[in-house]
């Protein structure tokens, strides 16, 4: 089964970690690939604490807004190869491809590499992909998509993120 966490509101991330959760508690074993992220986060303490779920991070930092580097696409697509290979081994329940959306939207990640994945894996593999802009191809591949839309946020007035909450 295919998932897809998307839209322009916030808690993409932190439903597929809730998804994550559940599995975990239920004996499955869970694998989190984070594209473009690589600045320590709260979730991280609390996910090194659970032994079913691994998590692995593909990036340096946040660049919203900002354009990949050659480096930042270096990473993802070495992150990407990295799930693919968990993927294949069998030995997870669950893959999550956390943000992978965005390495897709900013062209850090083809598509075609995305598409050719969950035909291979989507049938025997739950997968999750989370991020902002969901191509209508994947959409068309998933089996769930739900969109989170923003109707009100507090960025707007200039609050910055906050440990527990954000990070």
């Amino acid at each position: 089964m295919i998932q897809v966490y998307t839209g322009n509101g916030k808690g993409k991330t932190t439903a597929a970690l809730g998804l994550a959760l559940r599995a975990a508690g239920a004996g499955m074993k869970v694998y989190i690939g984070q594209f473009a992220k690589g600045r320590k986060s709260s979730e991280l303490n609390s996910l090194k604490k659970i032994k079913k779920i691994k998590l692995e991070q593909f990036g340096r930092g946040c660049f919203v807004g900002k354009k990949p580097s050659s480096l930042d696409i270096k990473l993802a697509n070495n992150g990407f190869k990295k799930v693919k290979e968990k993927t294949e081994a069998g030995v997870f329940d669950l893959i999550i491809l956390d943000e992978v959306l965005g390495a897709v939207q900013t062209k850090m990640i083809d598509i075609d590499k995305v598409l050719i994945f969950l035909k291979r894996y989507g049938g025997n593999t739950e997968i999750v992909l989370t991020g902002r802009s969901c191509p209508r191809a994947i959409i068309g591949l998933a089996d769930l998509v739900s969109e989170i839309k923003e109707v009100k946020h507090y960025f707007r007035k200039g609050l910055r993120a906050r440990k527990g909450i954000e990070l």
